[in-house]
């Protein structure tokens, strides 16, 4: 298989990356949550300065595409009359916070993003790609979502729990921030950026748990689909793609972005009705996943979207379709039932695995061939 570039680093407001539609900006809304004038103010940047197509990453952040050349600093300026961007490069990429969307007023979770976020200078030798996540809704949401530390709920109260522990310590809200740092200190000093690509999870399998985490993690929410939700209505996306007059359409409410390429229309009941928009939770593609493919991605060997969207009523209910434009698998990064990795002749086909996991067939989609190996 053809080699892929691991570039290490994310595309952000301050610091876009190259794409072959032009510039990807990536914005990350506080609170998971953009106001109507902010999301109106997103579409119509999008259109300004770009393509008009905005991507939802599974990190729960909002990706404009196509900026073109000379584009990028007359919309820095738009972002940051919208208050939706950092005031420079070093201070984006240490809030690295994933927010749950199922917060509630009222209930703590602003003041907890407060009081991390002004504690986040003092980390200076934690990866960039190092997060936490901030999952402070009645059960945790985000357990599926990148977050070497989480915060969450127990019978306990207020947990701090290590990704890929079953474990969490309890602390206290008014010195969760010093937690925080304790626990990156221990993550620093014990050799976590040295191993696993400093990630929290494959530190842990590696060296276990530091002393005091002995509390069990509460159980998860169930999976999140499109439809009513207690908070309003959730609406899912073909690939988690809109154009921004979808978007525009949509800012008759605040909305919450959600890491599963799904926006929660605040107090609503229903929702309108918009090319590529899903909102029945059996949508057959909702079980397809797949990156923007070839030409699109520079590193993409193969179209994949129109491959997911064909082959997506035959996934069987409860399972999960991955069909990746090359081994990195950025759609999705966990194991999928069945992965599609791009090739310079067609597709690897690996079951139960990641993309660029070992082959247990090649399939041909110029004619539609499947050969075991």
């Amino acid at each position: 298989m053809a080699e892929f570039q691991i570039k290490g680093w994310c595309p952000t407001a301050h610091r876009p990356m190259l794409a072959g539609d032009g510039l990807i900006v990536r914005i990350r809304p506080r609170m998971a949550r953009l106001t109507q004038a902010q999301a109106r103010g997103i579409a119509a940047a999008a259109s300004t300065h770009g393509n008009g197509l905005i991507d939802l990453s599974t990190r729960g952040n909002i990706q404009l595409r196509g900026i073109r050349d000379g584009s990028h600093q007359p919309l820095l300026a738009d972002l940051t009359a919208l208050e939706l961007v950092d005031r420079d490069m070093e201070t984006e990429t240490r809030r690295n916070i994933h927010v749950t969307p199922f917060w509630m007023q009222g209930d703590g979770t602003a003041d907890l993003l407060d009081k991390i976020e002004n504690s986040l200078s003092q980390a200076n030798d934690i990866p960039s790609k190092f997060g936490i996540a901030i999952d402070t809704g009645l059960a945790p949401a985000l357990t599926r979502i990148s977050g070497d530390v989480r915060v969450e709920r127990s019978w306990a109260g207020l947990i701090m729990r290590p990704d890929g522990a079953a474990f969490g310590q309890r602390i206290d809200r008014d010195t969760i921030a010093q937690s925080i740092a304790d626990l990156q200190s221990w993550f620093l000093k014990t050799g976590g950026v040295d191993h696993g690509r400093g990630r929290m999870a494959a530190h842990i399998a590696r060296v276990g748990l530091p002393d005091g985490f002995d509390i069990p993690a509460a159980k998860p929410a169930e999976v999140t689909v499109p439809g009513r939700h207690a908070l309003g209505f959730l609406i899912g996306f073909e690939f988690g793609q809109m154009h921004s007059s979808t978007l525009a359409a949509l800012a008759t409410r605040p909305l919450r972005i959600t890491p599963w390429r799904m926006i929660l229309l605040e107090g609503a009941e229903t929702a309108p009705v918009f090319p590529g928009m899903i909102t029945n939770p059996d949508d057959p593609r909702l079980r397809v996943s797949a990156c923007t493919g070839a030409p699109t991605c520079p590193q993409a060997l193969q179209p994949t979207r129109a491959l997911a969207a064909r082959l997506a009523e035959y996934v069987p209910v409860g399972q999960h379709l991955h069909v990746s434009g090359c081994g990195k698998g950025c759609a999705h990064p966990a194991p999928a039932d069945l992965t599609l990795t791009a090739t310079a002749s067609g597709f690897n086909v690996t079951q139960n695995g990641r993309a660029g996991g070992s082959p247990h067939g090649i399939y041909d989609p110029s004619r539609s061939i499947f050969k075991a190996i």
